[in-house]
């Protein structure tokens, strides 16, 4: 019998099927230690050749890219049936094509993933949906999970669709707006005190105590497998064409985790030939992926950022990443915070496009890279915008001043 897939560990390389493990490499899982990110994040991989065979053997004039669709991709996901997904309308989100920023042509292409069009207005619903299927097939019902509030708010959304109980923990500090989400959603929301780190592990230990499925990022590995469904989208959608650059926000690594394990899938199909390079963005107050990426020993700095979606002490997904952006020779970058308010006005003003802080740090990056004159001529590139920004109007509130009320005059309109 042929396993639909198994998961390798990305630090010791022992592998495991499906039904041995839910979370992290036993072994390495036993050295980990709160002050570090941990080790044993397992990663996903499938058959690919016999995939590739299963193709040919029902090849009827297509390509193995249609074959895939026709399935709904299901071989190269982690549930058994498209039907155990919520009936919201997760992903196939649009991709905009901008021209001129400013009233100047641009001399590159330039898209926006606009990844606030799902259900819940975040990226996150993508990972949250696979975790609620897979959990729908394996009749689990009580999903938990640690949050600043985008993921916390994807799962208690897509819980409520598909009649799921969620339990979500959240620093104290994270935005009302996503707050409301989640108790609107009928979740059970409990803050914590202390920073997200604090609530992920709480989370950790609440999943080992009552038995409740954890969908934590770099905890969860299925979670990964519902990001890298944006890649599949950008291929398609750039006319099966891999971008040049792609420009994604980094807190804890795992969208961008996600992002390289998409086109990596497509790698191993033969289906495309190259991988983008995926460009890092981080903010300066929260660094800790860019900082340690080539150091031997990871050193913690405490974060600060109006970016709090990506504002983390200790990133999950710390060793998956640094893999991936070093294997495929990937880039990365800081932005300051009031380049991503920047980031975030020039955007909303050129585009009619509002995303929240950690999103336009995306924007930031490429800024950035246009303003040293590291991006090619008619180049394809691709900012990936995770969160609507209605999500934190907080943070954008110092760079908005609110007029005054007139008397309703038509002289006052002078």
């Amino acid at each position: 019998m042929i396993e639909k897939f198994k998961y390798e560990c990305i630090n010791c390389n022992k592998e495991y099927f499906e039904k041995e493990v839910k979370y992290l490499c036993p072994d390495c899982e036993k050295i980990n230690t709160l002050d570090v990110p941990p080790k044993g994040v397992l990663k996903t991989i499938y058959p690919y050749d016999k995939i590739k065979e299963w193709f040919k053997k029902d090849e009827k004039n297509k390509t193995l890219w249609s074959y895939l669709k026709e399935r709904g991709f299901i071989d190269i996901l982690p549930i058994n049936s498209i039907k155990s997904l919520p009936n919201l309308r997760v992903g196939n989100t649009p991709l905009y094509k901008i021209d001129k920023l400013s009233n100047s042509k641009l001399p590159f292409n330039l898209f926006f993933k606009d990844d606030s069009q799902n259900p819940t207005y975040s990226f996150k619903d993508r990972a949250s949906a696979i975790v609620s299927a897979y959990a729908k097939e394996n009749g689990i019902n009580t999903i938990v999970a640690a949050s600043t509030g985008n993921a916390g708010s994807s799962l208690a959304g897509i819980c409520a669709a598909q009649g799921q109980k969620a339990i979500i923990l959240v620093p104290e500090s994270a935005p009302l707006a996503k707050l409301t989400q989640i108790l609107m959603y009928g979740a059970k929301l409990i803050p914590v005190k202390g920073t997200y780190d604090d609530a992920f592990d709480l989370s950790i230990a609440a999943t080992k105590e009552f038995g409740w499925y954890n969908r934590n990022t770099a905890y969860n590995p299925l979670t990964i497998e519902g990001k890298k469904t944006v890649s599949f989208e950008l291929f398609e959608q750039l006319n099966f064409k891999t971008p040049d650059r792609i420009f994604v926000p980094v807190g804890d690594g795992v969208i961008i985790s996600g992002i390289y394990k998409g086109f990596e899938d497509l790698l191993n199909l033969d289906i495309i030939k190259k991988m983008p390079i995926i460009v890092a963005v981080q903010s300066k107050g929260s660094n800790n992926i860019i900082r340690n990426i080539n150091n031997k020993n990871f050193q913690i700095k405490a974060s600060s950022t109006i970016a709090d979606s990506i504002s983390v002490d200790i990133p999950r997904n710390f060793y998956m990443a640094k893999q991936f952006i070093l294997d495929y020779k990937g880039e990365y970058l800081t932005v300051s915070d009031e380049e991503i308010l920047e980031a975030s006005s020039i955007l909303s003003k050129n585009t009619g496009l509002f995303a929240e802080p950690a999103a336009a740090t995306a924007f930031a990056g490429l800024l950035q890279y246009q303003n040293t004159n590291k991006i090619s001529t008619n180049s394809n590139n691709v900012v990936l915008l995770t969160g609507s920004g209605l999500k934190d109007l907080q943070a954008v509130s110092k760079i908005l001043k609110m007029p005054e009320a007139i008397e309703a005059k038509i002289e006052n309109l002078n």
